[in-house]
């Protein structure tokens, strides 16, 4: 499995619009990373124990590792248009080289393709529409690589939906 760290890390250096790069936005990109992984592969590129709360999927395994590694990342706050506050990921250091795979960039550029272009809502709207949020219940715990095993009908296939 690849270290969150170095995930991450990546995103943030391939990703071709980082001022989109929101914690939200961040979270549910390494979600659609460890669900194409999943249904390509049947193996998460993380490790981490995806849950299904009010907001989709999330956990805060992400933002806590950004947070405790101030070395790599910074959180840089914007008021919105609406009055409100963003938090845009960025990195603090380019010393880092990511350990990753050829299979987990290309899990990788292949998120990065698919979301890069979609304003927020339509981002939103393709992550809800995966299979694990539209046949898992709210508040429960996402087993991604069962469901893709289920979605899949025991056949790993290239793609999301």
């Amino acid at each position: 499995m690849a270290n969150l760290r170095d995930v991450i890390i990546y995103l943030l250096r391939t990703y071709p619009n980082p001022d989109e790069l929101s914690k939200p936005r961040l979270v549910k990109m390494v979600y659609l990373a460890d669900w194409k992984s999943s249904i390509s592969y049947y193996r998460q590129m993380t490790e981490i124990n995806w849950f299904f709360n009010h907001y989709g999927p999330y956990v805060e395994d992400v933002i806590n590792l950004i947070k405790s590694d101030k070395e790599n990342f910074s959180v840089e706050t914007r008021s919105t248009f609406f009055g409100g506050t963003s938090h845009k990921i960025r990195l603090a250091s380019k010393n880092h080289t990511p350990q990753l795979t050829a299979e987990e960039k290309q899990v990788l550029d292949f998120v990065i393709r698919k979301t890069s272009s979609l304003p927020w809502n339509s981002f939103i709207e393709l992550v809800y529409s995966t299979y694990p949020i539209e046949n898992s219940a709210k508040y429960t715990n996402l087993d991604l690589v069962g469901l893709a095993k289920s979605y899949t009908q025991g056949t790993p296939q290239p793609y999301f939906s």
